[in-house]
């Protein structure tokens, strides 16, 4: 059964979730009124998905709408802020409605769990795309910036990199493995990337920048050291590497995909050593894991990967939404 856009929001997305206290007007009018606490920032990122660019075309309505609404906490979560309000908007080629029933199901699901309020969006017919826009809460002395990195800081990254890649590469059959555990392992790091909320939230009273791993490591900290004017030694060996990417693939290959592939939507952070200690506590903790895998310098040093104590030389390279 095929419905019309006002059909389709009534029918799989309006009144589905309660209001919370600062949520003023939600969807049903022509926009949403939202409250900002004192003392708030309001913290908004807006992602578009595009079949073909950004997921494969044979992905399900369930594992969409759960990354879609993922890839944006991860925006979130390297800003420090808490999730709060997000809105949909949906192209799609027709109103299937066996297709509109098991994305809400999941979206909302992932919404609920994240403490999310859709509060808006639009449907409209053409190629497959999601766009979302998600709005969090953060105290206006706690957002992380990428602007922040000092030289001296300590860089490190949360969880393993590399492992979304490989997925992404066994479902597009460029790469094989017999082992059918580890193939579905590694595309669900693909399709069902955790966003680091919690470690977000522990990080904004810690970090000095931060930024989430979605074009690569090479590209996304290039990012933090060229708005905070600084440059960077990373250290190859310490770069967190999961044993099932070692244990199945050249190291080539693995470091390559850690370095340039991205979708991890791990967390690239740097901290001042002063706050080490309370780092460390939050790791003994089991609040965060992350590993060291190098440190902020002068902008003159400029970014170099280090292995066994030599100089590499690498290809500044990362995900493109142009190519």
């Amino acid at each position: 059964m095929e419905y019309n856009e006002f059909e389709i929001i009534s029918k799989f997305f309006k009144n589905r979730q309660r209001k919370d206290k600062n949520q003023i007007k939600g969807i049903g009018d022509d926009s949403a009124l939202i409250k900002v606490p004192k003392k708030n920032f309001l913290a908004i990122s807006t992602d578009t998905l595009v079949e073909g660019k950004h997921f494969l075309k044979n992905i399900t309505p369930k594992e969409l709408a759960y990354k879609a609404v993922a890839v944006n906490l991860s925006d979130l979560a390297a800003m420090g802020a808490k999730p709060k309000w997000i809105t949909l908007s949906i192209t799609m080629p027709k109103s299937d409605s066996i297709w509109l029933k098991s994305f809400s199901i999941s979206f909302f699901n992932i919404l609920n769990k994240y403490g999310l309020n859709l509060i808006g969006g639009d449907t409209n017919s053409g190629p497959l795309s999601i766009t979302l826009s998600i709005y969090g809460l953060i105290e206006r002395k706690n957002a992380l910036l990428r602007e922040n990195a000092k030289n001296g800081d300590l860089i490190y990254i949360t969880g393993n990199l590399g492992e979304s890649a490989a997925g992404l590469s066994l479902l597009q059959k460029k790469t094989f493995l017999k082992n059918v555990k580890i193939c579905n392992y590694l595309i669900k790091k693909h399709l069902k990337p955790i966003p680091r909320i919690s470690e977000g939230i522990v990080l904004r009273n810690i970090a000095n920048a931060a930024i989430d791993i979605s074009d690569g490591l090479i590209s996304d900290l290039g990012h933090i050291l060229k708005s905070s004017k600084c440059g960077a030694d990373i250290n190859l060996n310490q770069i967190p590497i999961s044993k099932v990417l070692i244990d199945n693939f050249k190291i080539n290959q693995y470091l390559n995909w850690a370095l340039n592939s991205g979708e991890d939507y791990e967390l690239c952070f740097t901290i001042s050593k002063k706050n080490v200690k309370k780092l460390n506590l939050a790791i003994k903790k089991k609040i965060i894991k992350c590993t060291c895998i190098g440190y902020v310098t002068p902008i003159e040093n400029g970014f170099n990967l280090i292995k066994n104590q030599k100089k590499i030389i690498f290809k500044k390279t990362g995900f493109n939404h142009f190519i």
